[in-house]
């Protein structure tokens, strides 16, 4: 792993665990990012071992806070809403040139949500259960302008709720008495993805490998009787049965011209076969961007019970 101190430690994918042995904290929307401090110093690694301090300026009143640590977290970007967009994040992470950095710190600037302490003053904790660790960190009494420790819960299935309405993207449920095991992903550390369900408006789909490869979805924009704002391509999920379905359904209703306005980026647009914008299928997925957006979509169903005026643009948004 080159530059980097260790690999840090990743969590599994499961359900919930509970019990009086776990802790639960929010699941950052981030890049992940290890803070070497020492000298009055720090240098910052992605979880791929490349060095990233160059990328993250705001960062460097971090180290006064500190004289030794290695610190584990999540780098993230908030919206208006105080939100993390990992959109908005993506132009932050391979940026290495100062200037730019440093303008991009001051108009989109980053938080290092601080979740976990690995050594302190010399010292390997690394061998400590997560309960000792988190309350070593938590005694630095660190926050600042662009890092935070954010909080942890006793209680999971409220975390989870909380996570849902602020639209997190889910939880990291952690054993009190799990010790930190770099590089391993580790059933000690347990991810939940909340994961939501709505409806949108088929306005064509483009082929692939199989004869639909991607439906092109949206919902009524109120501006445009009759059109579709842009949500996304849904891909996931359509099997044979399905896919055999939604040709029946959407054959039919062919078209000319595209029902979205405004028009579709040229990356999504080629190749694609219009339909009017009548049949309504249900899609499960993780959030929307800023742009409206589906994050991680997976078609459920055919709605044939849903007309599409009656997909609400507000309901869509929810995630």
């Amino acid at each position: 792993m080159p530059g980097g101190p260790l690999r840090p430690m990743l969590a599994t994918t499961g359900e919930l665990p509970t019990g009086p042995g776990w802790r639960y904290e929010f699941k950052w929307d981030g890049v992940r990012a290890l803070a070497d401090i020492s000298g009055g110093s720090q240098r910052l690694y992605a979880r791929s071992g490349a060095e990233i301090t160059a990328a993250y300026p705001e960062l460097s009143g971090l180290p006064r806070s500190l004289d030794d640590a290695l610190l584990d977290g999540e780098m993230v970007l908030l919206d208006a809403a105080g939100r993390p967009s990992f959109t908005a994040l993506a132009e932050r992470m391979h940026v290495r040139d100062p200037v730019r950095a440093a303008r991009l710190a001051a108009t989109a600037p980053a938080t290092y949500m601080i979740f976990d302490l690995l050594r302190l003053r010399g010292a390997d904790l690394t061998g400590w259960p997560y309960r000792d660790r988190r309350h070593a960190l938590e005694a630095l009494g660190l926050a600042g302008p662009a890092w935070a420790v954010p909080p942890g819960f006793a209680d999971g299935p409220a975390t989870r709720d909380a996570a849902a309405e602020h639209g997190l993207e889910g939880v990291v449920a952690k054993r009190h008495d799990g010790v930190y095991r770099p590089g391993a992903r580790s059933p000690d550390w347990v991810k939940v993805k909340i994961e939501l369900t709505r409806d949108f408006v088929v306005g064509g789909w483009r082929p692939g490998v199989r004869r639909i490869g991607g439906l092109l979805v949206g919902v009524p924009a109120r501006a445009r009787p009759g059109a579709l704002r842009f949500a996304g391509r849904v891909g996931g999920g359509i099997g044979a049965a399905a896919e055999r379905a939604l040709l029946a359904a959407l054959e039919p209703l062919r078209a000319d011209a595209p029902p979205f306005d405004p028009p579709l980026p040229r990356e999504d647009a080629r190749g694609a076969i219009w339909v009017r914008p009548e049949v309504v299928i249900e899609v499960r997925y993780g959030q929307q961007t800023p742009d409206g957006r589906l994050r991680f979509p997976r078609f459920l169903r055919v709605r044939s019970d849903v007309p599409a005026a009656d997909v609400d643009e507000d309901n869509a948004d929810a995630g």
